[in-house]
Order: structure tokens, then sequence, then C-alpha cells
């Protein structure tokens, strides 16, 4: 339980892709359940907001949650996420802030590809630094949604893929994307307000999540979710052998890109 919620925010976001992904701008809230049921219960909101400029990305999430494990016991998850992307991919800074139950976490980081390395430095309260080198393919959170959306565009029906998460691991997750048949997708809520999505294309996909350096284990969860072409996120549904969360899209609000020269 302690990962909840970062597990919900690496699903939101998911290595260099063979067609070119037009990403976005865009903020889009969702409701948090407890379970896929119908009338699984509410235990929270969580937010993702995706802005750019001349100089690339910046990565915001936000999602707070409350579960009732007894009638006496609450788990109070929040977890917040403020993060730079270079345009090119190769750069991420980032800071992290978890709070479970009262007990605060921050985290702070960076990572950069230099020279066909791929190097992260992780700084937490009252440790020492963290030096990590990742595997090579490791892509940056925002280039790893461009090629999840650039791989199935180019209709690639089963395809893996390595990105750096900085709210579950500080290291890298391997993704096993499987694209799934429409009648499989769970079904939206009926007591969720409607939604005006995209007029794009839209895949619905099965994604499995294992750390990047033990390929062999178990995976660490999983996600459905329903993936549009400029990379908006609907219905995830995450499975971590122990409890499921699902996530539903309740506003979104899409922003134009900038217009940037190609050098």
């Amino acid at each position: 339980m302690r990962h909840l919620v970062g597990i919900v925010l690496a699903a939101a976001a998911l290595a260099p892709a063979t067609a070119s992904a037009q990403l976005q701008p865009h903020r889009a809230e969702y409701a948090l359940r407890l379970g896929a049921a119908m009338n699984a219960p509410r235990i929270g909101t969580a937010i993702s907001d995706l802005a750019q400029d001349c100089g690339g990305w910046r990565l915001k999430r936000d999602i707070k949650t409350e579960i009732a494990l007894t009638a006496s016991w609450k788990l109070r998850l929040a977890s917040k996420l403020d993060g730079e992307e270079s345009r090119s991919g190769n750069a991420f800074r980032y800071s992290t802030v978890q709070i479970q139950n009262g007990t605060e976490r921050e985290t702070k980081g960076r990572v950069q590809r230099e020279r066909g390395e791929v190097r992260a430095e992780i700084l937490a309260a009252g440790r020492p630094p963290n030096q990590v080198i990742l595997p090579p393919p490791t892509l940056m959170p925002v280039a790893a949604i461009d090629h999840l959306v650039g791989r199935l565009q180019a209709k690639a029906v089963s395809f893996p893929a390595l990105m750096f998460d900085a709210e579950v691991l500080g290291d890298a997750f391997l993704i096993e994307v499987t694209e799934q048949e429409r009648h499989q997708l769970r079904s939206a809520r009926p007591a969720d307000k409607p939604v005006v999505t995209p007029a794009a294309n839209s895949w619905p996909v099965f994604m499995t999540f294992t750390g990047g350096r033990q390929q062999d284990q178990r995976p660490l969860f999983t996600v459905g979710a329903l993936v549009f072409d400029n990379g908006v996120l609907d219905r995830l549904t995450i499975d971590t052998g122990l409890v499921t969360v699902t996530a539903d899209l309740q506003a979104l609000e899409l922003r134009p890109s900038p217009s940037c020269p190609k050098s």
C-alpha cells in the first residue's frame, strides 16, 4: 500500500519513437475509485498537468487518496511531482513530495543522457545522494509517452519500453505494452459526469510494469487504459495484486502547442 499513489501516477505516465507522435499540452483531472465495479467507492482525485514551451516540457502531477482499511483505520496518501524535461528528451529534473498519514518524504533528482549513458542523481532528505546508472534505452517520462503513442500509430500490437520513474522506484520500469480489442476495455461508469474526449485516434492497451533491472521477476502491477494519440489517457485500471484502483477522466483542458523552430 505504501507505493499505491506512485503506482497510479507511474501508470498515467508511460523509448526513440519510430513514428512521430504529436503530444498536446493539457490538464486532466481523474476520479479514483477502489475496485473496478460500477459502484466502486470513490477514494480520491488525480491531476496531471502537461505544459510545453520551446525549451521543453513541464510535468505536474497531484494525487490525493483516502482508503478506509477498517472502520477505524484510514490510509491517507498524497503525492506531488514537479518535473521539467528538455525538448530533446535527454534531461529531466524533478522534485516529489509524498505524504502517508501525515508523514512527509521529499525527494529531488535529475536524470541525464550523455554520450550514450543515462545517469540519475537522487537526493532524499536525511540520506546521502544516490547515484544510479540506468539501462541505456531508458527514456524520460514525456519521451516515454511519445514513444507509446508513436508505436501505436505505427500499428505495433506489442512492444517493450524502459521509462525512468521518479515516484515509485527512483529507477527504470520495464513496460510491456499490448494493444487490446476494444471490447476488452473497462466500461465508463454511469455515475461519472461525461467528459468530451479528444477528437483523435485511441487505442485500448494492457501494460505490465516490472523493475527494469530484474526483468525475470513478476510484474509489480498491471494497467489497462485507453490511450489517445495526443497523449491523454482515460479509463485506467491499476491492479497491484492486492488492490485494484481505477481512474476515470472527469475534466480535460486541451492547450495549443507552441510554435518553435525545428532546430
